[in-house]
């Protein structure tokens, strides 16, 4: 009963969320380039807890996570704008490519480990990088231009729900769990008949799926694509790492904080424009130092939880 009720709160807070934002912005409170804000927001919310699945559960350290981006934007807006294809297809063709391609990926890759894998998913990011460069079809170098708005924040809402929900329940489940049991002892777990590789490289493919859709969200929202590191290469990549380290590996709570934090502090730090680029990474500094661990520390934030903390906080205030 209690777990029940839970579940509808939860529901309830998120739909309230979504009311909240759309009465603002009906209301002409929350300007378009807020609600461009906030839909950037769910997009990186996706990114960061599909990574958290790969690098924070699994214990693998991937930094190419922006190539399964590219696939899935690059090829979601192909199909929309060469082939009119519609828009719910075009995204979930875009994640079962990147899907597919963390999958070919992740076969050889996976058996690397340490640095060597992250070597290794830094290069297949820049050739993806290099291949949509090189491609007439989607532009080259001069970008793809001419995609149609389609993403919303109701639907990029409602995708980085589906996400976090996914990837939830699929941690919590027996896959998970052996993902967990390879993250902590790799070689235990396969003494135990774990078989790694597998749960590694599944990991891999579905964190990739969630990344592809994303990126088909990315680019039709922003309507534009470019083969630049910072939009598609090593640059991206590094900043959805960062996001993740952030909010503390093994966090799906900790991922979507820093993911909204990481996302609104540059806006915020705009008027600054000549201490932005200062005032960032001393913030960035300063959380490593004080929670190493990221600010969550491995920790998730439940109803329970918070009902909890409120309590002991009116007991100590009582007190005093």
């Amino acid at each position: 009963m209690a777990n029940k009720l839970s579940g509808l709160l939860k529901v309830a807070l998120l739909v309230l969320v979504y009311a909240a934002v759309q009465f603002l912005e009906g209301r002409g409170i929350l300007l378009p380039y807020h609600v461009q804000i906030l839909s950037l927001c769910c997009i990186n919310i996706i990114l960061v807890v599909s990574l958290n699945l790969i690098n924070g559960f699994t214990g693998q350290f991937s930094i190419g996570h922006a190539g399964f981006f590219a696939i899935g934007a690059y090829l979601s807006a192909y199909l929309t704008v060469k082939l009119q294809l519609p828009f719910i297809p075009a995204i979930i063709c875009g994640g079962i490519l990147a899907g597919l391609t963390g999958l070919a990926v992740g076969l050889p890759a996976l058996r690397l480990r340490g640095d060597y894998l992250a070597i290794a998913t830094l290069g297949f990011g820049e050739i993806i990088r290099v291949i949509i460069l090189n491609t007439d079809a989607v532009g080259g170098a001069r970008g793809f231009s001419g995609i149609p708005k389609y993403t919303t924040f109701g639907l990029a809402y409602l995708t980085a729900i589906i996400t976090v929900v996914v990837i939830r329940n699929f941690v919590a489940s027996d896959y998970g769990r052996a993902c967990l049991a390879v993250r902590e002892d790799e070689i235990a777990a396969e003494s135990l008949g774990v078989n790694s590789t597998y749960f590694k490289v599944l990991a891999f493919a579905l964190g990739a799926f969630f990344a592809g859709a994303a990126g088909a969200l990315f680019s039709h929202y922003l309507q534009y694509m470019a083969p630049t590191p910072s939009q598609i290469g090593f640059v991206k990549s590094i900043d959805i790492l960062i996001m993740l380290v952030l909010g503390g590996l093994g966090s799906i709570t900790g991922s979507v904080v820093a993911a909204i934090v990481l996302t609104v502090i540059p806006e915020f730090l705009r008027g600054f424009a000549e201490y932005r680029m200062i005032l960032y990474p001393i913030l960035l500094m300063a959380v490593m130092i004080y929670r190493p661990s990221g600010l969550m520390a491995g920790r998730e934030l439940t109803l329970k939880g918070l009902t909890e903390l409120f309590k002991g906080a009116k007991t100590r205030a009582y007190h005093s």
